[in-house]
């Protein structure tokens, strides 16, 4: 498979280049957000503007209203969203949650679906417990109570978990904390009794929760997918969250490339433009070499996930690391080309290195997806 897109996708990229450009720049929505303490941390009015474009039914099949889309052209919105630091809950809900849903019964899919396409609802999705992302272990409970269940446990950093109409939650059925199988998901709604979220603000201002859930009772028509038999849906969430992440990280690699770029062409020293400077030249050419790598790595990751191959957890796994190393440097070049100005928040390239911070540590930082590259490589 070729490492570009084709001509439909480089439309797709246009559109979404162009509206978020124009409607998800930084002044109007990240730092407006941002500046008025809102607590959702994004506009709903823009999101109404993704459902009117039809983004946010990317990933919803056709059956289902939706565009039944890809990976692909969903990593395609994702790179624009990180390029402009958009905050919006794309990743949560259109990637993330939608994945989910695409296991899930007709009536949860009829239930949740279209609120999703008209831009009504957000959705958010628990899985980690602890500070760092450990998918792996599940302590969150869920007992058989009547014909439903009823959910005990906590999660950590719950995205948009606030403003969540459904809350997409992984919890154990059967076996011990660490056993792989005995896995169930669950559609949670957010009105539920015993459901309990203390929110937070995170270092790029988007909102999280830390939830709680003190014995929530559910029928079972919120099981989404198998009972005791949900760790493949769950791996399948986490690589679409995970590759999803990797593409909004390579757009903040590329925004903040940009803006640094764009400062090397207008600031003097002795002289003479920065940009001039060899010194200079070689940073910002080893640093785009290293944005289209990752986003080569995040292409064909998206690719093997659409083409349902054995390698695509490999390949999310590298994606996911050089994405984050890609961006890390991108916006630590930034600030440093950028001089003592670039510390301060007047200007924006500071707000990548904190958009970096947040999409790093989601769903695994670079260290872990580097020890999942050589679990899956054997060693």
């Amino acid at each position: 498979m070729p490492l570009y897109h084709t001509e439909d996708q480089a439309m797709l990229a246009d559109t979404a280049r162009g509206f978020l450009a124009d409607e998800g720049t930084i002044a109007k929505q990240l730092r407006h957000f941002r500046d008025i303490s809102c607590k959702d941390g994004f506009g709903h009015a823009l999101w109404k503007q993704f459902a009117e474009l039809g983004l946010t039914g990317i990933l919803v099949p056709e059956a289902d209203g939706g565009l039944g889309m890809g990976n692909v052209e969903a990593g395609i919105v994702l790179e624009e969203i990180g390029r402009n630091l958009t905050p919006s809950p794309f990743l949560t809900s259109a990637v993330v949650a939608a994945t989910a849903l695409g296991a899930a019964s007709d009536e949860l899919r009829g239930r949740y679906l279209p609120g999703l396409l008209t831009g009504d609802s957000v959705f958010a999705v628990a899985i980690d417990e602890q500070r760092k992302h450990r998918p792996e272990r599940i302590t969150t409970r869920a007992e058989r109570h009547g014909n439903g269940f009823r959910l005990n446990g906590a999660k950590t950093f719950v995205i948009q978990g606030a403003s969540a109409d459904m809350i997409v939650v992984a919890a154990r059925t059967a076996g011990s904390d660490e056993d792989a199988e005995g896995i169930t998901l669950f559609a949670v709604p957010r009105d539920s009794a015993g459901l309990n979220q203390d929110a937070v603000r995170l270092v790029d201002s988007s909102m999280a929760t830390h939830l709680k859930l003190d014995n929530v009772e559910l029928t079972a028509d919120a099981v989404i997918g198998e009972v005791d038999g949900g760790r493949p849906l769950l791996d399948k969430v986490l690589n679409a969250g995970r590759v999803g992440a990797a593409a909004e990280s390579v757009g903040v690699a590329a925004g903040a490339f940009a803006m640094t770029t764009d400062y090397l062409k207008q600031r003097k020293q002795f002289g003479k433009l920065i940009g001039e400077f060899q010194a200079l030249q070689h940073r910002a050419a080893h640093l785009y070499s290293e944005i289209e790598i990752a986003r080569a790595a995040t292409i064909k990751a998206q690719q093997l996930l659409d083409a349902g191959s054995e390698k695509a957890p490999l390949m999310v796994a590298v994606a996911k690391a050089k994405a984050g190393q890609a961006a890390g440097l991108a916006v630590k070049e930034g600030v440093q080309m950028h001089g003592g100005i670039g510390m301060t928040d007047e200007y924006d390239i500071g707000l990548f290195m904190k958009r970096d911070r947040a999409l790093a540590e989601f769903m695994g930082d670079a260290y872990y997806h580097a020890n999942r590259v050589a679990q899956l490589s054997g060693y």
